[in-house]
């Protein structure tokens, strides 16, 4: 539970909610019970002068979060791409916590570079700008090199943000137990695991060498990807609070006034930024999960630009493949598949029934088929799947958080540079593609060469595992016991390991 200390914190965000009148609409969104809204009035009213009062400009929730500080701020965030959770009024409000956090002093920002890197910020930058952007973690400048006269983004985290994370992430858990127990219905949604995860994330946001190798990892992915740039890294520049890369001309995905100025084609920048978000996480199984307006630029020459990779999704190969496989069953339209799968998977109780579970999932599908393509909002879509998948038992699955949410903002960063934008026909050469490696006659050959790449490493070992299996076997004929099994097992895997070889060389010959 993380201790009773973090009761206060829970009253001051309780307070705070009331005092900003977002504690209703929270407690709509999460539909939440008679036993909840009594705590919430109890830990509310009487304590309501305690909470912070916040910006009366801004909308109840985003004015309550950003005054309680960055942790909430970061948290608020990820729950604004979850509307499936939080309900779509919710949702609305917490979008418009990007970029609502104040700068910290350029004199602190060029202090910490100097703790950090051990150097003089003017013998190493001609020029070092005010900040140019800031959020609730880091901040930017915009530097010059002395040496060179390159041009860089110096990235620095926020003074004592390390600490205000700790201290309010520990309260989450606190929060999310006592809804836990308060609330039963919630706890499909694992709310633990939601906070587990966004710990995670904070974590690794939290340290910019993670982030550098991020960006290192996603560039040799991505380096033949046509169309597509990431800034580079200076490494000698860049340490645990401070990360400095190459700066990135181009006008910002979110101006369509100056792309159209720049001559780009709006829809076709949609369409391509889709399809790279889905060629990444198929292909690569690692993708950037924060992919909004504000992380996208487009160069002179056309190619869409990346940068901030605080947040990186990784999907492993099998839930890939999963995944390839529903998505399939949808395009095809056979949901008896598809809901095949999710049982497979272990996405769905055994206990439930196939085929009414096949008989939902066309309710989701069918309408995709029965309206202009430009009209579909995957958002809408995922919405629904998740209202079917929780009446049959589905739970909530953590590490497709990022999947889920990256898709929906993509498909908003789409339809803001051209509200015709037609998802399917965008991603559907992707997917094929995916669906053709991964589950075709190519995708067998390649499990079976991974599988015999495994087998060969025992290959040295043959001879003395043979000679023991033999000898033991050989002291169990003349004094049975129970270890002759296993040297029945060896021998068996020897035989496997044989049997293997002899077909790879057919195979070969």
């Amino acid at each position: 539970m993380r201790g009773p200390h973090n009761v206060w914190p829970l009253i001051r965000i309780v307070a705070t909610l009331d005092r900003t009148g977002a504690m209703q609409l929270v407690l709509d969104s999460f539909d939440a019970p008679r036993s909840v809204r009594i705590v919430a009035k109890i830990l509310g009213r009487p304590f309501q002068w305690l909470g912070l009062k916040g910006d009366e400009s801004l909308p109840p929730a985003t004015r309550a979060l950003i005054a309680m500080g960055p942790a909430y701020v970061k948290f608020g965030q990820m729950l604004a791409t979850r509307p499936d959770v939080v309900g779509k009024e919710l949702a609305q409000q917490l979008r418009l916590l990007q970029d609502q956090i104040p700068p910290f002093s350029v004199s602190d920002s060029r202090a910490e570079i100097q703790r950090e890197l051990g150097i003089n910020v003017d013998d190493v930058f001609s020029e070092f700008s005010e900040p140019i952007a800031a959020a609730s973690i880091a901040q930017v400048h915009k530097a010059r090199l002395r040496d060179t006269g390159q041009l860089v983004a110096v990235k620095v985290l926020r003074p004592g943000i390390e600490r205000a994370f700790r201290r309010d992430v520990d309260s989450f858990y606190f929060a999310a137990t006592l809804i836990e127990i308060f609330a039963p219905f919630s706890r499909r949604l694992h709310p633990r695991d939601v906070i587990r995860h966004f710990e995670g994330i904070v974590q690794g946001e939290l340290d910019l060498r993670l982030e550098s190798a991020a960006a290192s990892v996603y560039a040799s992915n991505t380096e033949k990807d046509r169309g597509f740039q990431l800034p580079s890294i200076f490494w000698n520049l860049s340490s645990r609070r401070v990360m400095t890369l190459g700066w990135v001309d181009g006008v910002t995905v979110g101006d369509n006034t100056a792309l159209d100025v720049a001559g780009h084609d709006r829809k076709e920048l949609g369409e391509r930024i889709l399809q790279f978000f889905l060629k990444h996480a198929l292909r690569d199984g690692y993708f950037h999960a924060d992919m909004h307006q504000g992380n996208l630029k487009v160069a002179s020459n056309g190619d869409i630009v990346a940068f901030d990779f605080g947040i990186m999704g990784h999907i492993d190969e099998y839930t890939r493949r999963v995944y390839a496989e529903i998505i399939y069953g949808f395009v095809c339209r056979d949901y008896k598949r598809v809901a095949e799968v999710h049982f497979a998977a272990g996405y769905v109780p055994p206990e439930k029934d196939v085929d009414e579970f096949a008989w939902a999932l066309r309710a989701v599908g069918e309408p995709i088929f029965g309206m202009d393509a430009t009209n579909i909002s995957m958002g809408n879509v995922l919405a629904y799947l998740f209202e079917v998948t929780e009446r049959f038992g589905m739970e909530t699955r953590t590490e497709l958080i990022l999947l889920q949410r990256t898709m929906v903002v993509v498909e908003g960063v789409a339809r803001s540079l051209h509200p015709n934008v037609n998802i399917w026909q965008a991603s559907r050469p992707v997917v094929e593609d995916y669906i053709r490696s991964s589950i075709g006659p190519r995708a067998v050959f390649r499990d079976f060469s991974k599988t015999l790449q495994v087998i060969s490493r025992f290959g040295p070992r043959v001879p003395s595992l043979v000679e023991a299996a033999l000898l033991q076997q050989s002291q169990a004929e003349k004094k049975p016991s129970s270890s002759s099994l296993g040297a029945y097992i060896v021998i068996g895997l020897l035989g496997f390991f044989v049997g293997v070889l002899g077909v790879t060389a057919i195979f070969l010959l």
